[in-house]
């Protein structure tokens, strides 16, 4: 176990999402921190949190990813950021691009650009398969997202600041996402399950996963990289058949903005990509200032170069969820 957070100060913006109070509760019960900070805009989920997380490491700030000045003041004495604030829903962000933008685009700059003014160590920015070869602006504002932490290794210059980002799929269980939607149909006695497209596959990872896999590349890290997970895949209609057997199942079509197949490591990067045992790296397309060997990461794992072509696709992934294994997955989750 990493002892990067002993008596260290971190910062989680989105801290009261799904994502957020699961990182901090696994940082609160298995490390050391001085203090935890919850940035976040919306006041009555940080009330309903400060109820459950009365550890009195605990900080709480109001504040939008959109306003820098008042980053700028959190994050005084700040060690390490994970940046998980975002507008998420695909069909939301179809239908009001700008303020999309406002949160994905420029909120990723003003984390930036607040985390090096105040000397933090490490920031990880939390993405989604959505951003390789996005077709929805979701995806794209986190493709933008991406790219801008990635660069901002080279405008960091001689400060100590060093970012990275984590990709991976779909969260089981986390709110908005299908597994609770079906599951409230389920319990209002729904007649039928609607499925967009019966090809469709997904990524999946549960909470506790993507937790630990955060906090792990926190040690890896050397900035500048894009972390991708090994993780499984399942097809829609057999998540549909693991939560509910017998239920019929109606095709509805695919909303504005939706996948057949989500990717993760796209075949344009492959000349980018290594592989690690339990991973996958994507190193920058830009060259630094200072060069950097991403074949070995900060915990000396060995990775290797992947076959030119390489695509890490969810319609493609060697690993498939049976439904007795999704039935399992769905209830840990």
């Amino acid at each position: 176990m990493t002892k990067l957070f002993d008596d260290a100060s971190i910062l989680v913006t989105g801290g009261t999402g799904s994502f957020g109070k699961s990182f901090i509760q696994t940082l609160l019960e298995k490390h050391k921190p001085r203090r935890v900070v919850v940035y976040s805009r919306d006041e009555l989920k940080q009330f309903e949190m400060q109820q459950d997380f009365t550890d009195p490491r605990m900080r709480f700030f109001i504040g939008d990813v959109r306003d820098r000045e008042r980053l700028l003041q959190a994050m005084r004495g700040i060690d390490y950021v994970v940046h998980a604030a975002a507008l998420k829903q695909v069909p939301t962000a179809e239908y009001n691009p700008t303020e999309c933008i406002r949160t994905n685009i420029d909120g990723a700059e003003n984390v930036i650009h607040a985390a090096m003014e105040m000397g933090v160590k490490r920031v990880i920015a939390l993405s989604t398969d959505k951003a390789a070869s996005p077709i929805n602006l979701y995806g794209a504002t986190k493709l933008v997202s991406d790219k801008l932490f990635v660069a901002a290794n080279n405008m960091a210059g001689s400060r100590p600041t060093r970012f990275s980002v984590v990709r991976y799929g779909n969260v089981v269980g986390s709110r908005g996402s299908v597994v609770p939607y079906f599951r409230k149909l389920i319990q209002d006695g729904a007649k039928e399950l609607p499925i967009t497209d019966p090809r469709m596959t997904r990524f999946w990872i549960t909470l506790e996963q993507g937790v630990d896999f955060v906090i792990k590349n926190f040690a890896r890290m050397r900035g500048g990289e894009i972390f991708v997970p090994k993780i499984p895949s399942s097809k829609i209609t057999d998540l549909a058949t693991a939560m509910a057997p017998g239920l019929p199942q109606k095709i509805i079509g695919i909303r504005p903005g939706e996948k057949l197949h989500e990717v993760m490591c796209p075949e344009d990067d492959s000349h980018l990509t290594v592989e690690f045992a339990d991973h996958f790296v994507i190193r920058p397309a830009i060259r630094f200032v200072v060069e950097t060997d991403y074949m070995v990461n900060g915990l000396n794992e060995q990775g290797q170069s992947v076959p030119q072509g390489f695509e890490y696709n969810s319609g493609t992934n060697s690993h498939f969820l049976s439904v007795e294994e999704l039935r399992s997955f769905v209830a840990a989750a």
